[in-house]
């Protein structure tokens, strides 16, 4: 079975319907474990778990597991686990970017303040090592204290690149892979640890889920370009307003005349939103949204390569399909 063979990949709403049981198995346990006797963290825990979202992480820990033959309680639980770990990097995020608004509605810190939000953000962290213990697996504890640092080191490393505009391609892939890429993959190899899959095919699901990570953030960072604000759920040039240099301006700025260049550099520096229809028009005429878009399709393309030699099932199917749902989404 190949990348390129479309009989093989699911839909979206596919997927979903296919994974909607377990999923609601999921949610069910989320919601009893976040309560907590303290008000404060029961309402912005509801709030944050209630925007929704496509729970892509769980999903893919359950996809993984079902690919490999293996359903239950146990994958459940991890499931939650990595969702935690997402939701409270979420509360961490909007507050070092200053966001107010994420899926379309306000943020926690922009309803509650930054301290409750960094505070409920810590909650939602040892709440997932308390669930992750329970387990009573050194193999998943090794995994996901492993991946908790990395994406502790992405967050640092990204804000050693806000208003930096000499920031390359290089050292945006390295931000990529701490701050999302590393999280897809650890829920795809704890879903294929869960099943008891050999280190191989651990390591398949592994880079399964880097690459798909890759794919999804890059495809991320076009939209911010290229999408609208109510189909995006979050304003419209906010990563230039926080000095992020994603892709489609990294391209730009490299394939920019000298005078053009300088102007987005600025842009970077001064966080600059004003600026915006100058930015658009470098991105344009370097086609940093094309170029940008392809290398999403090639991480995407590595993804599903991964998944060949595993026998194929409707799991196997949804996850080529996720790997395609990456790249041509609008939000």
């Amino acid at each position: 079975m190949h990348a390129q063979d479309a009989a093989s990949a699911l839909d979206l709403k596919t997927i979903q319907a296919l994974a909607q049981e377990d999923m609601a198995a999921v949610d069910a346990l989320i919601r009893r474990r976040l309560a907590s006797d303290v008000v404060l963290i029961n309402q912005i825990a509801d709030y944050i778990v209630s925007a929704g979202g496509k729970r892509l992480r769980p999903m893919l820990l359950l996809l993984a597991a079902g690919a490999l033959g293996h359903r239950g309680a146990d994958a459940h639980q991890l499931a939650a686990v990595v969702e935690f770990i997402h939701t409270s990097t979420l509360l961490h995020d909007d507050v070092v970017d200053e966001s107010d608004l994420r899926r379309g509605r306000k943020t926690a810190n922009a309803v509650w303040g930054n301290a409750a939000s960094v505070l409920v953000g810590d909650f939602l962290y040892s709440r997932s090592f308390q669930l992750m213990v329970e387990l009573d697996s050194m193999q998943v504890q090794r995994i996901l204290a492993d991946t908790t640092n990395r994406i502790a080191e992405g967050e640092v490393l990204q804000l050693l690149h806000v208003r930096n505009p000499d920031t390359d391609e290089p050292a945006y892939l390295r931000v990529i892979e701490r701050k999302t890429a590393v999280l897809f993959a650890a829920a795809t190899r704890l879903g294929a640890l869960l099943a008891g899959a050999s280190p191989a095919v651990q390591q398949q699901l592994f880079d399964y889920g880097l690459n798909l990570g890759y794919a999804f953030q890059i495809a991320d960072d076009v939209l911010d370009y290229a999408s609208d604000a109510e189909t995006l759920g979050k304003n419209l040039g906010d990563d230039l307003a926080e000095g992020k240099a994603t892709l489609p301006l990294i391209h730009a700025i490299r394939h920019s005349d000298e005078a053009t260049r300088q102007l987005l550099r600025t842009a970077i520096e001064h966080g600059d939103t004003s600026a915006m229809p100058a930015v658009m028009a470098a991105i344009h005429a370097t086609d940093g949204l094309g170029y940008s878009r392809q290398r999403a399709r090639d991480y995407a393309v590595l993804a599903e390569q991964s998944l060949d030699t595993l026998e194929d099932n409707d799991y196997v199917a949804a996850l080529r399909g996720l790997a395609r749902y990456a790249v041509s989404r609008d939000h």
